[in-house]
């Protein structure tokens, strides 16, 4: 048996977690199976199953081995339909980690036109304000908003975000408009920090090309932006954000705009994936997408 088709018939075992079930839905004897299984741990020196009388279940190694099988298989099928089908057609798995706040608001509205044109697309959409390990945590991209470090991955610029500075109507009732550098003196505002024990200096703003900070008391310090718009929400100090996820909540009324002539400095944002000689089709066909999707929420 070659190894493309034992590793098949690996992830289906592994996915319906039974030896039976995988060589009924593969129209194989359950010895063949079976024996596909024993031959790739023979061949990777490490069990890939716990087998147990009752149920199957997938070894660490087990879960990693899979995870690489499915991006190995897909990229097979992708490279033999090459020359045989349209380039738009798309298969395999995907995974990619956005924002919190741009996939809640650009992207997932916008992917069931994206998903019916791609059907065989199985997507993971990872949605959280961490920084992925992309390498370790199998991610072929994700979307960077901010100052991107060094390291051995690509990046693709999209554009910048725009920011607000914006307080709830029952924080202006409470502290009143702060129109000046000098009245923040006298106001609150919240901290954001991607990891507790560090946070911003204080409230940002651009003088002549240059990043400024003022300093300001705050008696919250959040880690996500879900909290940190709710606690801009609940009056509890002034949130400097970008516009894409404030302009709704101004819109409604839940929140106000305020220091309007000392925004933050834009927030660049892009497309960072692993070096690969040949990126998958379906990598480069959604990198393409949701760039057209950011795009008119970016400046220049």
């Amino acid at each position: 048996m070659n190894l493309p088709e034992a590793m098949r018939i690996y992830v289906q075992v592994a996915d319906l977690a039974s030896f039976t079930r995988a060589a009924d839905s593969l129209g194989l004897p359950k010895t063949s199976v079976s024996a596909a299984v024993q031959q790739l741990e023979n061949r990777l020196g490490t069990r890939l199953l716990h087998r147990t009388t009752r149920r199957v279940e997938m070894t660490q190694d087990g879960r990693l081995f899979r995870e690489r099988c499915l991006d190995l298989l897909a990229d097979m099928d992708e490279l033999d339909s090459l020359f045989r089908q349209s380039p738009q057609t798309l298969r395999g798995r995907l995974r990619v980690d956005l924002p919190t706040g741009m996939a809640r608001n650009v992207v997932i509205p916008a992917l069931p036109a994206f998903l019916a044109a791609h059907p065989d697309l199985e997507l993971e959409l990872g949605s959280t304000d961490r920084r992925v390990d992309l390498v370790r945590e199998g991610f072929d991209c994700v979307l960077r908003i901010g100052t991107l470090s060094d390291s051995s991955l690509v990046a693709r610029p999209l554009g910048h975000l725009p920011q607000l500075n914006c307080a709830s109507p029952a924080y202006v009732r409470q502290y009143g408009l702060p129109q000046t550098l000098a009245d923040l003196a006298r106001h609150q505002l919240v901290h954001y920090a991607g990891s507790f024990g560090s946070r911003i200096p204080g409230f940002e703003y651009v003088e002549a090309g240059e990043t400024r900070f003022v300093e300001m008391p705050g008696a919250l310090t959040v880690n996500n932006s879900e909290a940190y718009q709710a606690a801009c929400i609940a009056g509890l100090g002034i949130i400097q954000a970008p516009a894409i996820g404030m302009r709704p909540l101004i819109a409604t009324g839940q929140l106000v705009e305020v220091m309007t002539e000392f925004p933050a400095a834009p927030m660049p944002v892009s497309l960072v994936y692993a070096h690969r000689r040949h990126l998958p089709q379906r990598v480069k066909i959604f990198m393409d997408w949701l760039a057209e999707q950011l795009q008119p929420h970016l400046s220049t």
